[in-house]
């Protein structure tokens, strides 16, 4: 299979950097330090917080275009439907938007290339360490737990493109921790669902016309997860492109899927 500009890990996505109207000022502005290391988050808390009660967390993780200094860029995809009054009150939860550093990843991966430099696929190692973006966001969720404020029961995750990468492997790599997940345009090993299959319930989302990252990851998962006998779901937008993180976020049933599931 032919790879177009697998991932574009090399470019800022330009093209999907819309103009964000909405006032995203419930996002307190947040970091977290670790052995000198930092790691820049937009936090919202549940609607009416009660600091003596455990609520389940949200983990979102953004794409490629989103990466920066600013901890701000993130929350251009997928924060304004947290912040939904219908959700909020439906769902009370404490959701959290890392920042990735510019020319940093959540997962590890390889570019593969021709003779020419021209990016033809990618390798995605499972014998190195997790890249430092995203061990710093579990060393905050791992604070978050010990602080009491979190349901260990209740740890969702999800992400897009870039995010949706490092979604899958988050959960292969922590299958004990999160209690359902939700990678949308994502990519991987699909060998390494056999670390979470019966773990963790997992809903799949891509476009089947995307030119950035192939569909076919996202089948593959599929497929490997069905023979393994996981808990796992599949939406494809037909024709729709790399953006298919719109239609995912306009499903009802994303939100309430991911509650009805616990460790």
């Amino acid at each position: 299979m032919r790879y177009l500009l697998l991932f574009a890990l090399t470019f800022t996505n330009i093209f999907y950097m819309q103009a964000q109207d909405v006032d995203m000022s419930a996002y307190s502005r947040e970091s977290f330090y670790k052995d000198g290391d930092t790691l820049q988050y937009r936090m919202l808390e549940p609607l009416h917080y009660d600091s003596y009660k455990k609520y389940p967390v949200i983990i979102f993780l953004h794409g490629s275009g989103e990466r920066g200094r600013d901890n701000a860029a993130q929350l251009l995809h997928g924060g304004a439907l947290f912040l939904k009054d219908s959700l909020r009150k439906a769902f009370p939860a404490i959701v959290i938007f890392p920042q990735c550093p510019p020319n940093m990843t959540w997962a590890p991966f390889r570019l593969k290339r021709d003779t020419s430099g021209k990016v033809t696929g990618a390798d995605f190692p499972t014998d190195v360490p997790q890249p430092k973006p995203g061990a710093l966001v579990k060393a905050l969720l791992d604070s978050l737990l010990a602080s009491g404020k979190v349901d260990p029961r209740r740890v969702y995750i999800g992400g897009l493109s870039l995010g949706g990468m490092g979604t899958f492997d988050m959960i292969a790599r922590y299958p004990d921790v999160f209690a359902a997940a939700f990678p949308i345009c994502g990519a991987g090993d699909a060998k390494t669902a056999a670390n979470y299959a019966k773990k963790i319930p997992v809903w799949i989302f891509h476009g089947g016309a995307d030119p950035v990252v192939p569909v076919q990851f996202s089948r593959d998962f599929y497929a490997e997860l069905q023979r393994l006998h996981g808990e796992v779901k599949y939406t494809e937008y037909p024709g729709v492109g790399h953006n298919s993180w719109d239609n995912a976020f306009a499903e009802p049933g994303l939100v309430p899927w991911l509650f009805k599931h616990h460790k």
